[in-house]
């Protein structure tokens, strides 16, 4: 029994993937071919180092031994229609053409609303931006003409301050000399 088993093995390890496949779905043997089925035909060649090596042959279908049958088609054929079915078929094609082109009219209507939207927001937006921009300009426009001011102003005081001091001075020099003199 082992033996057998193993002389299976061995067998099943020599024999390539596709005629194992071939031979789980032909049990007849056929010679010098793998596979064949009406105009196909896949025979093994001479093993190579490279890997293994098929030839596909591909017969007329008038040349081979068999007959070959026409598929059904899976379409069964048109029956003629009338120009009532025609005219009615017209008519749901340009009922969904209408409704379709009513559809595309409504959301074009809602992006333009949409963007109208967004537009009008935007327009605000710049109109509070260039509010608050010429307020903080005018604040800094005040502030600077505030410290303009306060430096002149200051610079006056000094100037008065001078005045007085080298008025000063002239009162003192006038005594010195009237003392000295």
């Amino acid at each position: 029994m082992t033996s057998t088993v193993s002389a299976y093995t061995d067998k099943m390890k020599e024999m390539n993937m596709m005629s194992l496949l071939c031979s789980c779905f032909y049990s007849l043997p056929h010679p010098n071919s793998l596979y064949q089925y009406g105009d196909l035909e896949v025979k093994d060649l001479n093993q190579r180092v490279s890997g293994q090596s098929f030839e596909v042959i591909l017969k007329d279908p008038g040349q081979s031994g068999d007959k070959v049958h026409p598929q059904p088609s899976r379409t069964p054929p048109r029956r003629e229609l009338s120009l009532e079915e025609l005219q009615n078929r017209l008519e749901a094609a340009e009922e969904r053409r209408k409704s379709q082109e009513a559809l595309v009219l409504k959301q074009l209507a809602e992006k333009r609303d949409h963007v109208q939207e967004v537009l009008h927001k935007v327009h605000e937006e710049n109109n509070n931006f260039s509010r608050k921009t010429e307020e903080k300009l005018n604040q800094k426009m005040e502030v600077n003409k505030e410290k303009r001011e306060a430096h002149l102003s200051a610079l006056k005081q000094r100037l008065r301050e001078k005045a007085i001091h080298a008025a000063e001075v002239r009162r003192n020099k006038e005594r010195q000399a009237d003392l000295s003199g």
